[in-house]
């Protein structure tokens, strides 16, 4: 991704302020309900599953698989030279928490379904964004 060319960036809320910012931390974090223990992503004010409003924001371990991907080949935005890689990863502590994000530091011809990715954390002004690279990197 080229550096002398903003990305969009999310707004932050503060609804969502803790996700976009953990990676200050090098940590990421998710809401989780503290009655069911359901993790909840993206933030709400209430757990879907059981409706309770007791939710914390906790740390996960930043590991998680690849669940689906696909290369853009296409130069969408200035930012984003292609071949990129565009993936849904799924966290370890709970699969059901899917993020949309992108396989960083290798090769697009080396992703697959069910690689095992680590998160790491680009820094865009106050946003850390949460991308993923091949575990062991």
């Amino acid at each position: 991704m080229s550096e002398s060319i903003a990305r969009p960036l999310p707004a932050l809320t503060a609804g969502n302020t803790f996700f976009w910012t953990s990676g200050a931390q090098g940590e990421l974090r998710f809401q989780r309900c503290q009655a069911c223990r359901t993790y909840l992503h993206p933030p709400v004010p209430r757990c879907p599953q059981c409706l309770s409003d007791d939710i914390e924001v906790e740390a996960v371990s930043g590991r998680a698989t690849v669940g689906a991907y696909t290369i853009n080949h296409h130069p969408w935005h200035p930012a984003f030279p292609p071949p990129y890689a565009v993936a849904i990863v799924e966290i370890e502590e709970a699969p059901y928490v899917r993020l949309t994000t992108n396989i960083v530091n290798c090769d697009v011809d080396e992703v697959t379904i069910g690689m095992a990715v680590q998160v790491r954390f680009e820094r865009a002004g106050e946003v850390w964004l949460p991308l993923f690279e091949p575990r062991g990197r």
